[in-house]
């Protein structure tokens, strides 16, 4: 599932028009606004097309499936090996469900097949099944998610927006939100000089991965700028809700996801990684404000942290394991997306959050996460 994106610091509630916290995953539209790596300096992007496919990606899974052995519940082939090449029937999704909160997901959501045998600590882990883990049920969560969108049919319902008697050089978003004319320049002025901030940014956590010992990468990173569009959203949506009397630079420091980044390690190295990419980014005189450790949660698995420069400019750091990368990027956007439309069923969010407790229940906790602390500068 595409795009870069933060998960919600409180958890979701059932009946809530959106899921608070942090940010939103680009979507198609704000991915194309992405500005590319600058092309005369050393990128980690251009490593990262030398590598082999990354592990929580599709062709890295299709190549995971196609090793499993015949009869393996996820594998693609039959159970006869005279029937390698005929992919497994994927039409039928398979059963069960599951509660949360305490209450009952409703009839017809199906989930991955909880299978006699199954230890408590985890329904499908057993003697019977030890192989089976978050990459084996890339298929199960495919189908799932199949189920879901035909029990409800996506409804994208956009309001035209009436511009035509907005004053020339002003800009109107298609949720109603608005800047000025002397605003609008104003905003494209400072989002040219967040630009200038990401390049230096970059190039700190790009040697910071070189050097770093624990096997951290960076990844996602032509998402690590947001979309000038939604950027123009979260200003004029700032100015006229929150700061009415404040300038578009002075709201923008405030938008802590204007730059974001990704730092993936293994679960074996995935504790020490943060506390050392914490260190190097100390050392280049990054000051961090913020740090959620979702790790505990039942909906989203990482770390998320805030940052600020020495010119006050804000900016995002998550940490994943390949796991909860995957998770987040692949298998639960839909869902996350779907929960932040306030058009949204209260009886579809229920199903919703139980499948995203389904994903997250097969991924991997690193050992002694659960210890890093939240931190919340004071004033912040």
């Amino acid at each position: 599932m595409p795009g870069l994106r933060d998960r919600p610091d409180q958890p979701l509630q059932l009946g809530s028009s959106a899921p608070s916290g942090p940010d939103e995953v680009p979507s198609a539209d704000q991915q194309a606004t992405d500005a590319p790596p600058s092309p005369d300096r050393a990128s980690v992007v251009d490593r990262q097309q030398a590598r082999p496919p990354e592990r929580w990606s599709r062709d890295e899974l299709d190549q995971r499936l196609e090793r499993l052995p015949h009869g393996h519940p996820s594998s693609t082939r039959g159970d006869d090996p005279g029937t390698a090449d005929e992919p497994r029937d994927s039409d039928t999704p398979p059963t069960g469900g599951g509660q949360q909160d305490g209450n009952r997901v409703p009839e017809g959501h199906e989930l991955r097949n909880h299978e006699a045998g199954a230890s408590p600590d985890h329904p499908g882990h057993g003697p019977d099944h030890p192989e089976r883990n978050f990459w084996t049920e890339q298929p199960a969560f495919e189908r799932a998610w199949a189920a879901h969108e035909a029990r409800w049919p996506s409804e994208q319902k956009t309001a035209a927006m009436d511009r035509t008697r907005d004053p020339a050089g002003s800009w109107r978003g298609d949720g109603g939100q608005y800047l000025t004319p002397d605003q609008h320049n104003q905003a494209k002025d400072v989002i040219a000089g967040v630009h200038e901030v990401e390049e230096m940014v970059t190039s700190h956590l790009g040697e910071a991965e070189r050097q770093n010992t624990c096997g951290s990468q960076l990844e996602g990173l032509g998402f690590r700028r947001k979309g000038e569009e939604r950027l123009k959203e979260k200003m004029a949506e700032l100015l006229e809700t929150g700061a009415p009397d404040a300038t578009p630079k002075e709201v923008m420091m405030e938008i802590s996801d204007a730059i974001r980044y990704t730092f993936c390690a293994e679960p074996a190295s995935y504790t020490s990684a943060y506390w050392e990419m914490k260190d190097r980014l100390q050392e280049h005189g990054y000051r961090m404000i913020y740090s959620q450790n979702h790790w505990p949660d039942d909906q989203y698995k990482g770390i998320n942290t805030r940052w600020v420069t020495t010119e006050g400019q804000r900016f995002e750091v998550q940490f994943h394991t390949p796991e909860s990368f995957c998770a987040k990027q692949q298998v639960t956007h839909r869902a996350y997306e779907r929960l932040r439309n306030p058009l949204a069923r209260d009886e579809e969010r229920l199903e919703l959050m139980a499948f995203q407790q389904e994903v997250c229940s097969w991924i991997t906790t690193p050992e002694g996460v659960t210890k890093i602390p939240n931190y919340r500068e004071k004033g912040r």
